[in-house]
């Protein structure tokens, strides 16, 4: 039992340790062609990419958040931020933490807690911008790294939440305060939540189907954010 507990004490400083890595933000950085770049801060005093697409008559903000190791303008996140301004909304893709390019998604837990600082920051800056609602779409791990952040939200109220292809299932849902919906491709991972919504034909990445699943999102929006 001792000796248990000592190894345990050793492991304890090195778990503390684990966190983003920062360097590979900048690495991935996209080239932005719709919206504009902003730095958001953490209490660390690290500052990290949005992308922010702004509308002044839109009536509620959407915050866009990517999947495994990726950025804020990667793959279907580039259409779901761009055409859901088209469609009126005020959009802010969120850069969030990465680890190692090998890294998996089991191994990304211990960096919730600043994913969901992220976040935070993110519902502050819509927030300071006018908008009254805000809502989040995420994808992959980005949509867990999302029902951790609603699962310690406080204050940081959010109006509606879009989960894309969620990794595992959701986690304490009775913390939501906003409604969800849980949309996912036919040929998706197997594991699944609840309340959902399948797109006929669809993978995990709903490659060609991009429209159709920005027309699920707008029309669940359309009807949270009125």
């Amino acid at each position: 039992m001792k000796l248990l507990l000592g190894i345990a004490l050793l492991l304890a400083p090195a778990l503390a340790f684990v966190q983003a890595d920062y360097a590979r933000e900048k690495e991935i950085t996209p080239a932005i062609l719709v919206g504009d770049p902003v730095y958001l801060g953490l209490k660390s005093g690290h500052k990290f990419l949005a992308i922010y697409a702004p509308d002044p008559k839109a009536p509620a903000g959407v915050i866009v958040v990517h999947g495994l190791g990726v950025h804020p303008d990667w793959g279907l996140i580039n259409p779901l931020r761009s055409r859901l301004a088209e469609q009126g909304y005020a959009t802010l893709s969120v850069q969030m933490p990465v680890m190692a390019a090998e890294a998996r998604a089991d191994q990304y837990p211990p960096l919730f807690p600043e994913a969901a600082e992220r976040l935070s920051a993110a519902v502050a800056f819509l927030r300071g911008k006018g908008l009254r609602k805000v809502a989040i779409v995420s994808h992959s791990l980005g949509a867990r790294m999302t029902n951790h952040f609603l699962n310690h939200a406080g204050n940081a109220r959010v109006d509606a939440w879009v989960a894309i292809g969620i990794l595992g299932e959701f986690t304490e849902p009775a913390t939501f305060k906003a409604p969800v919906l849980d949309l996912f491709g036919e040929k998706d991972l197997p594991v699944r939540g609840s309340g959902q919504v399948e797109i006929a034909g669809a993978d995990h990445f709903f490659t060609g189907m991009e429209n159709e699943l920005v027309r699920q999102i707008r029309m669940f929006l359309a009807h949270r954010l009125r």
